[in-house]
């Protein structure tokens, strides 16, 4: 099992360029450690939330054994990006100023291509275990979000997971509900061991673990995610029995796979 991570601080003092894959506009940033990360602005599109889903999703990969660049959380000053030309980007700096998110940055990296590249069976069945639960529907042929670095496989980009959040309304049915974007996965087909991937992931997924993951979501977000209507503390134990309900309900999506996986391509 992984080691439970806490999350370092680190503070962006020089941006870099844009990451235009995205829609939310990520950016390649220098930080104060003298690394260089791609860095999640939480005044994108999709706002805190997103964030939420990139952290939750990527340190649940970390504890399911998957690769996964390290997590930081990225300080950004206010008033950082003044000089900036581009007035959208410029806007988007002003916009995110304080805490955000920021994966290490995986120089050198080719995205994954799946008429060229292959996953062996256990480890495309617990990714594909891993975005059922999550509800991630960012893992398809047209954007795979994953990356060979190192002649290894490491995944990125989790933050369209959890949809659910972006509504307040009725999440308590959220857990046991199927999950038919799981047809357009990349590594479905290959995804041939999903009971396997079930028993290793309950064993790895343990409450204390999820719990340790929500643990490291600041207050400020859950509060702003909420928009002033609850507390950081509720909104967290949300969160927290939707992880585990939908952990120990995981037949539904693990069928809805399988079922998947046997329709004509």
């Amino acid at each position: 099992m992984a080691t439970a991570t806490h999350l370092r601080t680190v503070w962006v003092t020089r941006y870099i360029t844009p990451l235009r894959e995205g829609g939310s506009l990520p950016a390649i940033a220098e930080a104060d450690d003298g690394f260089m990360y791609a860095l999640k602005f939480r005044g994108a599109g999709q706002g805190i939330r997103a964030l939420i889903a990139e952290l939750i999703g990527g340190e649940a990969a970390r504890a399911l054994g998957l690769r996964m660049p390290e997590i930081v959380f990225a300080q950004l000053d206010e008033g950082f990006g003044r000089t900036e030309p581009d007035e959208e980007i410029q806007d988007l700096l002003k916009a995110s100023s304080g805490l955000n998110l920021a994966l290490h940055y995986l120089s050198g990296s080719i995205s994954f291509d799946p008429a060229v590249h292959t996953v062996d069976s256990p480890m495309a069945s617990l990714i594909v275990w891993l975005d059922g639960w999550l509800m991630n529907m960012d893992r398809t042929a047209k954007n795979t979000n994953m990356l060979f670095w190192n002649k290894e496989l490491w995944l990125i980009d989790h933050g369209a997971a959890l949809y659910f959040h972006h509504g307040r309304n009725g999440w308590q049915n959220q857990p046991g509900k199927p999950f038919p974007l799981i047809k357009n996965h990349v590594l479905l087909q290959s995804a041939l061991d999903m009971e396997k991937a079930d028993k290793l992931a309950k064993d790895l997924l343990t409450n204390a673990v999820i719990e340790h993951i929500m643990e490291q979501i600041p207050d400020e977000w859950l509060v702003e995610s909420t928009e002033g209507e609850d507390t950081a503390a509720n909104r967290r134990a949300e969160y927290v029995t939707f992880l585990k309900q939908r952990r120990d309900g995981s037949a539904v999506f693990i069928k809805e796979a399988n079922d998947a996986r046997q329709e004509p391509v």
